[in-house]
């Protein structure tokens, strides 16, 4: 018996071991019980969105970049509709932390590029990889109207000619044929940026307010 018992906590001790080796090798930056438990505070559409988007996490955890980014970029873009944020919120210009936005199921374009950011995040990119771009954008082509949007830019390499996530555009593109954007200013965690050029203009979350705000609320929803 005793022989039994010390074999059956030598397996045990093997099996965290490998549990051990196992989250080291694919570390995850979210955190399912918080998302879920702050899901179910905003409402059923949010605890719903929730459990898909960590679906979505899981099985994009060891794919390679691309496939991360049109995972993302397909989820959101398919399951949430364009709303302007004063039919959603009464608010001329608010920005909605991920979990927000899944219960409303729907969101601005800021609201798209958030949600997609901190979900790239939570899949481990570094963030040095992705930015959100202010940008102009030609509606309806050449000669169209053109208005403020957001997108979020991913770059391979800090050179690289960036890949955009747009909720106007279903799939991800290279910045080349997206010439219907011109950036004017783009920032992530770490840095904020005049167009999209290596030469920092500043701290963001003391530059933009909103910004500070999405970065408290994403942490309290269980992103990274």
């Amino acid at each position: 018996m005793h022989r039994l018992w010390a074999a059956c906590q030598l397996w045990v001790q093997r099996l965290l071991m490998l549990a051990i080796v196992v989250a080291a090798f694919h570390p995850r930056a979210w955190d399912a019980e918080r998302m879920l438990a702050a899901a179910q505070r905003h409402g059923p559409k949010a605890l719903a969105g929730a459990r898909a988007l960590q679906g979505v996490l899981q099985a994009a955890n060891d794919a390679d970049d691309d496939a991360k980014l049109l995972a993302l970029n397909q989820f959101f873009n398919r399951r949430i509709q364009s709303r302007d944020d004063s039919e959603l919120w009464g608010q001329v210009d608010y920005w909605a932390s991920p979990l927000e936005m899944l219960e409303k199921g729907a969101g601005d374009c800021e609201d798209f590029a958030i949600a997609k950011y901190f979900s790239l995040l939570a899949l481990g990119m570094p963030v040095q990889k992705l930015r959100l771009v202010y940008v102009r954008a030609q509606m309806g082509g050449s000669g169209g109207p053109v208005q403020a949007h957001m997108v979020l830019a991913y770059y391979a390499a800090p050179n690289a000619e960036p890949l955009i996530l747009d909720n106007l555009v279903t799939d991800v593109r290279p910045a080349s044929r997206r010439t219907d954007l011109s950036p004017v200013f783009s920032f992530n965690s770490e840095g904020l940026w005049q167009g999209v050029g290596s030469q920092s203009a500043g701290d963001p979350a003391a530059r933009l307010s909103r910004w500070r705000e999405i970065l408290v609320k994403a942490r309290a929803e269980g992103f990274q």
